[in-house]
């Protein structure tokens, strides 16, 4: 029995072993069927997942088709430059100067493997350049310039290369696409695109102002200043001149439509300008015009009633003595009584002294001064002289009367003539298109401005006048003349005419220059219908012919913008 119920232990304890196999062989189960349910899940997560981004993929490719792209914004966007100056642009809103981005082609040194190649294809594409001082900075400077302001096309040249060790520095460059057109107006800017010159100059607050990008307006045209610069670089030619230099002006508000002085320059080339010759005779010579001012007395003394035109001036001698050591002269045998108007047609100095004494030198030397003919002018360059200051002493007023030992800028003779000319209302000069009218001063009459005006008609018009070469038909010309001597060289001249003219009912002042000219002996000149060559050196023999032939080519430009403007502000009546 014993035996028996130890074998029913055994049994007892082999099942009991059964038991808990079978249950771990359970669980595995269990846990594997858990393993694969989670396995699925995940599929189906990645799977949703997937369907999901191809679903937004395609709605975004959907979208994009059917949306209209604005590819100039996109372009806008990714060449956006925001210049560090404003535009400069003529009356007509042609381009004068504007900022573009340029490059400075740098150097890294020790990136440049072949040294000797590199310098032999510098020296091809830029031969102008000091091979030798390139050579030396790659030995001893780590980052240099090879070229500053590329072109275009230069930095296309130096990207073909293919040198890692080349490198396009981003830089804003002003450009001047009249180039030597408006040099002595527009002026230069430094590598701070600060200006340091001209209009650049004078403005250069408002060409840096970012709060607008309006560009500043000129009162000047582009097309008559290159007409008017063509034929002064053509009367150089002719006359054999060392320079010239001419101002067209509207006589009604003193706008400068055109300013020329040369020799000009490039101011694309950014060169130091230091020679006398390349000074801005306009507005920054001062020289005495002689002849010139006879105009000014002659009007003062018909504003103060002292004489009228046809009033004659008796026992004109050819010679004055005007003290132990001055003589005053005619340069020609003029009769010995002369009207006032004769004497201003003729140009007699000995005439217009006996009429500066009527008038007396307190009187003549305020009406000089309200003329602006002996201060500096304000005008907007800063390239503007000062009249050299002078002593009212013995013999002043005589040779004052007739332009001699008196000085004054182009620039001041002009605006006094349109003062006079557009009936006696006081002209301010201005390098900018006006907006509005200003108040008006008086200088003289408009009984005094209409005679001074009929007498220098009949300086260009009667046979004793001495502007008759630039008698255009068409225009009514009127004017001047005046020759004057180098204080330094008696053998050089300054000669100079100040002519008015009508285009359509407005009037324009233009002053022409010539230094130094010579007789041309081979120029046929058309002198009252008849055919001769030059032989005398004088202003109406230069100058006045150089007039004659710039308002023969401006006349009808003037005319067509008059005409435009008329077109734009005037209603006309309609049946």
């Amino acid at each position: 029995m014993r035996k028996k119920t130890k074998k029913n232990n055994n049994y007892s304890l082999n099942q009991r072993s059964f038991h808990f196999n079978d249950y771990i062989e359970t669980n595995q189960k269990i846990k594997n069927k858990h393993q694969n349910q989670i396995s699925d899940d995940r599929i189906y997560i990645l799977f949703f997942s997937f369907v999901s981004l191809i679903l937004v993929f395609s709605l975004k490719i959907t979208l994009i088709s059917i949306q209209k792209t604005d590819f100039s914004k996109t372009r806008n966007e990714n060449t956006h430059f925001i210049s560090a100056r404003k535009d400069i642009v003529d009356r007509n809103g042609e381009l004068l100067a504007r900022n573009i981005q340029t490059y400075h082609a740098g150097i890294r040194s020790d990136l440049v493997k072949d040294k000797k190649k590199f310098l032999v294809n510098a020296r091809l594409l830029f031969p102008e350049l000091n091979v030798e001082n390139i050579k030396n900075k790659l030995s001893t400077t780590k980052y240099f310039y090879l070229k500053q302001r590329l072109t275009s096309e230069e930095k296309h040249k130096v990207w073909t290369l293919g040198e890692k060790a080349v490198e396009f520095d981003p830089y804003q460059s002003r450009v001047y696409p009249q180039a030597k057109l408006f040099s002595h107006i527009l002026g230069q800017i430094d590598n701070d695109n600060y200006g340091i010159s001209g209009v650049e100059r004078f403005f250069d607050r408002e060409l840096r102002d970012k709060t607008t990008s309006s560009p500043v307006m000129l009162s000047l045209d582009s097309n008559l200043q290159f007409l008017i610069k063509s034929e002064l670089s053509k009367s150089l030619e002719i006359f054999n001149a060392k320079g010239a230099a001419g101002l067209l002006m509207n006589a009604e508000n003193g706008e400068v439509l055109s300013l020329v002085s040369l020799p000009d320059y490039n101011i694309n080339i950014r060169n130091k300008i230091t020679h006398k010759k390349f000074n801005n005779k306009i507005t920054n010579g001062i020289f005495e015009l002689g002849s010139i001012f006879k105009t000014f007395t002659i009007a003062l003394a018909l504003e103060e009633k002292l004489v009228e035109p046809e009033t004659l001036i008796q026992n004109i001698p050819n010679k004055v003595k005007c003290s132990s050591i001055h003589d005053i002269s005619d340069m020609k045998k003029f009769p010995k009584t002369l009207s006032v108007e004769d004497i201003l047609i003729r140009s007699s100095n000995v005439g217009t002294l006996f009429i500066a004494r009527r008038i007396g030198e307190k009187k003549y030397k305020s009406f000089l001064k309200k003329m602006n003919l002996t201060n500096k002018i304000n005008f907007e360059l800063d390239e503007v002289a000062r009249p050299l200051k002078f002593k009212w002493e013995k013999c002043k007023l005589e040779t004052v009367s007739f332009g001699r030992g008196i000085t004054t800028t182009p620039l001041q003779a002009a605006a006094g003539y349109a003062s006079l000319i557009n009936g006696g209302n006081l002209v301010h000069p201005t390098i900018l298109k006006k907006s509005h009218k200003e108040k008006r001063q008086r200088i003289v009459t408009e009984e005094t401005s209409k005679k001074i005006q009929k007498i220098l008609r009949k300086v260009v018009t009667d046979k004793e006048g001495t502007a008759s070469l630039a008698d255009v038909f068409g225009y009514n010309v009127s004017g001047k003349t005046g020759t004057s001597q180098y204080y330094e060289d008696k053998n050089k001249s300054m000669n100079t005419f100040i002519s008015f003219f009508t285009s359509n009912k407005k009037k324009y002042v233009l002053l022409v220059m010539l230094d130094d000219p010579q007789i041309a002996y081979d120029l046929v000149y058309n002198y009252r219908g008849s055919k001769i060559k030059g032989f005398r050196n004088e202003a109406g023999w230069n100058v006045v012919y150089a007039a004659g032939k710039i308002i023969e080519k401006i006349g009808p430009i003037l005319a067509i913008n008059n005409n435009h403007f008329d077109s734009n502000h005037v209603v006309k009546k309609t049946n």
